[in-house]
């Protein structure tokens, strides 16, 4: 692995880090030998996790989740190590990971790749932590190994006059869409058997192509407070508690989407994939935590994202929206089709939203200027540009992994085949591997 592109704290770090004793050996005995790497490996993945946990106590939210070995979270939080010791740390498992020999196993090689990519955001998020500011593309490669390239705001304009011919009328377009997407709000006393109805379905859907843990399930819980629309805290032992954000009013396309971008086949299936067949039948104990600000979330995310519509191709969601969710929603399902019909428009500014983050993280707009930039590309009312806009607030160039994470997963797994069992085939890989954003990439 080689260290470019780090910071100069970063490369401080480096120069000021302690020797490292090699681990590398080379026994007679060709069974040994892998038997030795593999024992040096766990080591490596066990400190990983250790000191993982101790950045989480530096950061509240940067662990996402963590089912590993309890004592192991006691210890980072009675005595985790100052930072200058953990960015010691980091360097020091790079150095230990670096000097394993290559395995003719290609899991192992991908394994070591996983670590060391995630090392690499470890480094870039503890930069961060101690307030060093990166340009928004040279954050996004730290922490998400992917570089963004954004169209510029004007190429949505042309989706913007499609949608103009949708919601026809006078005053602001997005003024406009807001008053007719009110139409299709979920009463607040009906949100529980709508959401659990479309979770049902998402479930039943992933569960006819991938096999999930018999004693798999999670909670849900709406909330408020939130900069998020929905969130999944995954438990361990494959149970994950779902929270949905009420803030805002919930729209009936919003049912599907979080029940699979949150459950099925999202995030629950994807993190309870890794722990069933990596951390416990393999006994790889970093994929035991999950670092929100890593390339993991680039592939959580696209896939979770992309997930919806492995789950729904199609008009399937239509038929499903119409025939079972508008009915529990109390909504005419008559409607329903002009609706979707605007749902796929509006899928074509989702672009935009990135274009404005950059700018705005970047400081090139101030936030009145991205708020009106919101209202007018994201078709939305001045208070949801406010939550979008504090969204990025609090998670930065996190926003990437939805757009550019959903649009290399569906180039990915669409390459894997065109019928739907190479798609779910390919899905399933994906969730179960220690697969990076360059994986992804033909």
């Amino acid at each position: 692995m080689a260290f470019r592109g780090k910071s100069s704290f970063a490369l401080m770090l480096l120069l000021c880090s302690c020797a490292v004793p090699q681990n590398a050996v080379a026994p007679a005995d060709a069974m040994t030998e892998n038997v030795e790497r593999s024992t040096d490996l766990d080591a490596i993945a066990s400190d990983y996790v250790q000191l993982t946990l101790e950045l989480g106590e530096q950061e509240a939210g940067y662990v996402d989740a963590y089912y590993g070995p309890a004592d192991w979270a006691a210890a980072a939080k009675a005595k985790p190590r100052d930072m200058r010791e953990l960015g010691n740390g980091i360097v020091d498992l790079m150095l230990r990971l670096d000097a394993l020999p290559a395995s003719d196993d290609t899991l192992v090689e991908a394994r070591k790749r996983f670590l060391s990519a995630q090392l690499e955001a470890a480094l870039t998020r503890h930069a961060m932590m101690q307030d060093e500011v990166f340009p928004f593309a040279r954050e996004a490669k730290g922490l998400f190994a992917v570089t963004p390239a954004f169209l510029p705001l004007s190429s949505y304009d042309a989706a913007l006059t499609k949608i103009e011919a949708l919601v026809p009328g006078e005053g602001a377009l997005h003024e406009r869409v807001e008053a007719y997407q009110t139409r299709f709000t979920i009463p607040t006393d009906r949100l529980k058997p709508v959401f659990d109805a479309a979770i049902a379905e998402c479930k039943r859907r992933t569960a006819a192509h991938i096999t999930l843990p018999a004693d798999e399930n999670f909670k849900m819980e709406f909330v408020t407070g939130k900069s998020w629309s929905g969130y999944n805290y995954y438990q361990g032992n494959f149970q994950s508690l779902i929270q949905i954000n009420t803030d805002l009013p919930i729209r009936i396309s919003r049912a599907v989407d979080l029940g699979c971008h949150e459950g099925y086949p999202g995030h629950h299936v994807y993190n309870m994939l890794l722990e069933q067949r990596l951390t416990r039948e393999r006994g790889w104990q970093e994929f035991s935590i999950y670092p929100l600000y890593s390339p993991q979330s680039l592939i959580a995310e696209g896939s979770a994202n992309y997930g919806i519509d492995l789950a729904f191709p199609g008009e399937e969601r239509l038929t499903f929206e119409r025939d079972v969710l508008y009915p529990l929603a109390g909504l005419d399902p008559t409607t329903a089709a002009d609706y979707f019909e605007l749902q796929q428009a509006l899928s074509d500014l989702k672009g935009a939203r990135f274009v404005i983050a950059q700018a705005y993280l970047d400081k090139k707009i101030m936030k009145e200027e991205a708020l009106t930039l919101i209202q007018k590309y994201q078709l939305v009312s001045r208070e949801r540009a406010e939550q979008s806009l504090s969204f990025n607030d609090q998670y930065r160039s996190y926003v990437i992994n939805y757009g550019l994470g959903q649009d290399m997963v569906k180039a990915w797994v669409e390459r894997q085949g065109d019928a739907p069992v190479w798609r779910w085939k390919a899905m399933e890989k994906l969730l179960s591997e220690p697969l990076l954003p360059d994986d992804l990439v033909e």
